[in-house]
Parts: C-alpha cells; structure tokens; sequence
C-alpha cells in the first residue's frame, strides 16, 4: 500500500495497464508530453514511448472516432476528454457508433474503450468546464457510466474499466484530485475531505456493478457518487442523524441490490448528485427505488441536487449541494 491523492492513483492504474497489455494506448489532447492539464498521465510517455501515449488534436469527435477504431481492431485506448464539458462533440461517435457495435454485431465484435474525463464543478471552472453531464450517457444502452469518488476507487474502478470488453465512460471528479472540499476556500472551511487515501501499488481492480457502504446506518439511506460523496458525508454528521451513506461508483449498470436493501431497512431515502436535478439520474434512481421499496418507504425520497440553470462561476457554491442542504434533507425524511 501506498499513500495517493487521487491523480497518483489515476497514475498509477493507467502506468500498470500499459505495463500488463501491451494493447493498450492511451491518447488526448496535451496526455503525451505534457502529461495532462492536471497532470493524470504525467510521465507515462517518458517511461512507455510515444507509440503508447500520445498527444491528439484539438478535435474531440476525432479523438471518440480514433479510440473506435482502435478498439474494433484489437487495442484497448483510453482516451481523454480533457473536460467532460467538450465531450459533446464527440457525443455522436460515443452514443451512434461505439455503445451500438456489440448489438450491431449480433456480439460478433466489441469495443473496449475507455473514454476518461474530468468532470463537475469546485475549481472556479465556470460555464463550460464545470458541468456534470453522467446522466446524457447513463440514457444510453450499451455504455457502462463510472464514476469514481476517492483515490481508492479510483485506481480500482479505472482498471475494471480499461480490462471491461465494453465501452466505459469514466467520470474523475476534478475537485478531488489533490483533496475535496465542501466550501468556498476563501471562507475557510473546517472540512477538507479525505486528500489520500492507502492505494495498492500492483494491480487492483474494484468490480464494476458494486456500490460501497460508505457509512452504516438505520435512519435514512443516503445515495451520492464523485464529489458529492464527501459532501454528503459531511451532511449527515451535520445532521446527527444515523444515515446510512451509500457511494454508487457505477451508474450504469447500478447496484439495485445494495441500494434497495438499504432503503428497505431505513425507510427513508435522499440522492445526492451536482448535476442539474430535471432529468437527473437521481430522478431514475428515485422512480426504480420507488418501484421495489414502495410499502418501505416512510416518506417520500428527496433529491438534492444543482439547480436547473447553466453552470454559474462567481456563484457556484450557492449551486452545488453544500452538507447544510443535505442535512435539511436527511432531517425532512424524518418528519414524516
């Protein structure tokens, strides 16, 4: 074990995949020699060679087009949309080409790409490099959607990822890669999240499919993935309330299993995400829990989530879910 903020961890599982496959290519804007704007795949190109991680233009429906391509062919790219907000441009490549080749096909071929991609809000990014666009790709069969939350998850959910014969959309929530934080840094905040965490060196793989239990309770259950999983954490010690906090890691497929045994053992149920609440995964969360856990429920599941309006900049802490939103939520489920 070795202790890791979250971009050595990123590191670390792209490092040992390029080692163990020699199928494996990574590429995207400023990856090579550059090693990334925030700096993920730093020295990969000087230790593997410029034949396994290279720079590619600035040109993102090139870059999705290339990785399939490659990944019809025998390789397993991963590539890098530098911010998941320009991820669009390459939507069509993504949603018509790779996620349909495997049913194309009749499973004849399939395309093992990974496409990794920074994503939410936290750094002052404003308008277009804030955005958390998960649930345009969680409507979209034939893709699996991950999005890991901790350096530990990371590294694991990552190499599943890469060694998965399907297509991944992996989402790194940018604000923790050296450490989250709940708050304005201005204001000091008296949490700073958990920056490192204990990190296999070797090879370690987090099954996709499979919630983690970040913290047991019988009260409430508590869902959240990337960022909001810290906050939310601090939300329910705000609380005082015994939640239960449940960190998804995979969106598609989800862990219907864990996820519904917690809300039938609590009763009470409130999803946590960045991204705008209209049309939000949690609202697809909130309709299947509400499916199987209907005579469990003790009140109705609330969401907590960014508000229905473009990414703002100087306000963006009034838009993403602080722990004092959430622990009003946790306390609401109990009043019912």
């Amino acid at each position: 074990m070795t202790e890791m903020n979250m971009i050595q961890s990123l590191n670390s599982a792209l490092d040992n995949a390029l080692e163990t496959d020699k199928n494996v290519v990574i590429f995207g804007e400023d990856v090579g020699y550059f090693g990334g704007v925030f700096r993920v795949t730093d020295g990969l190109q000087e230790k593997h060679g410029d034949h396994r991680v290279f720079d590619a233009p600035l040109a993102e429906g090139g870059i999705a087009a290339i990785a399939f391509g490659m990944g019809l062919n025998g390789l397993r790219p991963v590539a890098e949309i530098q911010f998941a907000d320009y991820i669009f441009p390459a939507y069509d490549q993504i949603v018509n080409e790779i996620a349909k080749l495997r049913h194309r096909s009749g499973g004849e071929f399939s395309t093992p790409v990974t496409i990794r991609t920074p994503a939410g809000g936290g750094i002052k990014g404003g308008h277009h490099h804030s955005q958390s666009p998960e649930s345009q790709f969680t409507h979209t069969p034939g893709l699996k959607v991950v999005y890991c939350s901790n350096p530990n998850n990371a590294k694991g959910l990552l190499t599943s990822s890469i060694e998965c014969n399907d297509p991944v959309i992996f989402f790194e929530p940018k604000r923790c890669y050296r450490g989250p934080f709940y708050g304005d840094p201005h204001n000091v905040p008296t949490w700073k999240g958990h920056a490192k965490a204990d990190v296999p060196e070797g090879h370690y793989a987090i099954p996709l499919e499979k919630a983690d239990i970040v913290m047991e309770g019988d009260a409430c259950t508590v869902i959240a993935w990337g960022a909001m999983v810290h906050v939310a954490e601090q939300g329910i010690r705000n609380s005082g309330i015994n939640a239960e906090l449940i960190d998804l890691q995979t969106l598609v497929p989800w862990d219907r299993d864990t996820i519904v045994n917690s809300v039938r053992k609590t009763g009470r149920c409130v999803i946590v995400h960045e991204a705008p609440k209209t049309s939000g995964f949690g609202a697809e969360m909130s309709a299947s829990i509400q499916e199987r856990c209907f005579w469990h429920l003790e009140a109705p599941i609330i969401r907590v989530t960014g508000w229905d309006t473009p990414f703002p900049h100087t306000t963006e802490w009034d838009y993403i879910p602080s722990p004092e939103r959430i622990a009003e939520a946790i306390k609401k489920t109990q009043e019912a």
